[in-house]
């Protein structure tokens, strides 16, 4: 872990604007729990719309729900590497 300095456009509750130092342009900071909550959606759309399988669409839901369990993912590694619990139980629905 390091420390730095980081500019806040906006401190919204689940959805700062911030910009990284090394960042050319701010991006959004969704808390870990907020994103448990949208990768469990997505699974549960993905779900819904079973009967897609195989088409365009489902396959762009897929990836879309892919890329969002990798971004929880390791924001768990990251949290577990550094001894912080976890914002969110693992069994829980959003």
């Amino acid at each position: 872990m390091r420390t730095d300095t980081v500019e806040i456009y906006s401190d919204q509750s689940n959805a700062a604007v911030l910009r990284h130092p090394q960042r050319k342009f701010p991006g959004v900071l969704i808390q870990g729990d907020s994103l448990h909550a949208i990768c469990r959606q997505a699974d549960d759309i993905l779900a819904d719309v079973d009967s897609l399988r195989g088409t365009g669409a489902y396959d762009d839901l897929n990836d879309l729900r892919n890329r969002l369990w990798d971004y929880l993912i390791h924001c768990k590694v990251v949290l577990g590497e550094h001894g912080i619990p976890l914002p969110f139980s693992e069994n829980t629905r959003f």
